[in-house]
């Protein structure tokens, strides 16, 4: 194992939320600057992926996947979320033709709700990890931590299981 691995494995926190809590609030601005909340998932399961920065190459793997998914997943309202501004998101989005929202957490707040800081004092991005919300805005699901190469594939099967 490296260092790096050792590191990040060490100041990791429990997550904090549980299957069966509330999904905390969103308030976050996507791109285009409208405001998402817990309202807007429409009563309908939801995803919530956390992930680290726009446009590096795991990020782009896990959002591309996620863009060319099964109509299943269209069927849910997905939402990734990191602490890029709404500019990085846009360009983000535009480039690799993402065709769902990508929210803005500049402050961090959310992510911290989310329990998706990266535990490191000197990284200001988010880890990977992804939340199933189901209709109630109940987490149903979560996915710590979050392998890039098939995650799209494990959030089907648990989509499968809320309907």
């Amino acid at each position: 194992m490296s260092l790096r691995s050792r590191l990040l494995r060490a100041v990791r926190q429990d997550t904090v939320l549980a299957p069966g809590d509330l999904a905390p609030e969103l308030g976050l601005p996507d791109a285009d600057g409208r405001v998402w909340t817990l309202a807007d998932l429409g009563g309908r399961p939801s995803v919530i992926a956390f992930y680290p920065k726009d446009g590096t190459p795991g990020c782009t793997r896990e959002l591309c996947a996620f863009r060319d998914a099964p109509v299943a997943l269209a069927a849910a309202q997905f939402l990734a979320i990191s602490r890029d501004n709404a500019d990085s998101h846009r360009a983000f989005a535009s480039q690799h033709r993402l065709p769902f929202p990508l929210l803005a957490d500049v402050s961090g707040e959310v992510s911290k709700a989310y329990n998706a800081m990266s535990g490191l004092p000197f990284m200001r991005n988010n880890r990977r990890i992804t939340y199933v919300i189901d209709y109630r805005c109940q987490v149903a699901h979560i996915f710590d931590p979050v392998q890039v190469d098939g995650h799209a594939d494990e959030i089907l099967k648990v989509l499968a299981q809320l309907r």
